[in-house]
């Protein structure tokens, strides 16, 4: 999956690690490369993006030479583990995450057992009946629905799109745990975005930000579904600048 936009003098193509199963018959993996040739157009940067199945993620190696990583939708992957590690590759080596959908929901899992030393931390979906799911059923479901969600001000997020308030697509069934969020969040992880509620005991996440990283965003809806309708997903947009900074640092 290739897509081109203007490189920027001096500086080189980006190279992104698509993480995930690809199957054109989820919405999502339609939208992605064109989500990328909109938003490496608009960022103005040459860019490669290359699709990379979980199951072939044996250890970090295989994500060496990318400047960033996007988990995209379509979970339960193939091999968990293989997102689990991409996913804290690009936390520890502070290169550019997004996580989409399932990408939220691996990052939630993957932060609660290898920072907070949640070892068992769960994601139901895979776990049924697990002691600590910090990824559970919705209370409703989101399957191909939309929705209104509330960005935290001065957020990634909110700087991306430009207002506080959005109307969002998603196709998932679960979500952070209500139960574990404060804990998971009280840290570096901070909640961003939450729905219809807002943010308080009663308002669900629905993306998550780390602090102290050049960029670190998971969202439970799904953004790349924009680029359907011709526009460039914003969080996307993000990302490509982001990947392109640390690539100028690292030359």
């Amino acid at each position: 999956m290739n897509a081109d936009g203007r490189a920027g003098q001096g500086r080189r193509t980006v190279r992104l690690a698509v993480v995930g199963d690809r199957d054109d018959g989820i919405t999502a993996h339609r939208a992605n490369p064109i989500a990328l040739a909109l938003a490496a157009g608009q960022a103005g940067i040459a860019l490669e993006a290359d699709w990379i199945g979980t199951e072939t993620i044996a250890d970090a190696a295989r994500l060496d030479g990318y400047d960033g990583v996007w988990c995209v939708p379509g979970s339960p992957y193939r091999d968990d583990d293989g997102a689990l590690r991409a996913i804290r590759h690009a936390r520890a080596n502070r290169l550019p995450f997004l996580g989409t959908c399932g990408g939220f929901q691996a990052a939630l899992v993957e932060y609660a057992r290898h920072v907070l030393g949640w070892h068992d931390a769960a994601h139901a979906e895979t776990a049924p009946g697990a002691a600590r799911a910090v990824i559970a059923p919705l209370a409703c479901a989101l399957v191909e629905q939309s929705g209104p969600v509330q960005l935290a001000a001065g957020s990634r997020l909110a700087r991306a799109y430009g207002t506080l308030a959005l109307e969002v697509g998603y196709r998932c069934s679960y979500g952070l745990n209500p139960a574990f969020a404060a804990a998971l969040t009280a840290g570096p992880l901070r909640a961003t975005a939450f729905d219809a509620a807002g943010p308080g005991a009663a308002g669900e996440v629905r993306a998550v930000e780390l602090d102290g990283h050049p960029f670190f965003v998971a969202t439970l809806f799904q953004p790349e579904r924009a680029a359907l309708a011709g526009f460039a997903p914003p969080p996307v947009v993000a990302l490509l600048r982001a990947c392109a900074a640390q690539a100028w640092v690292r030359q």
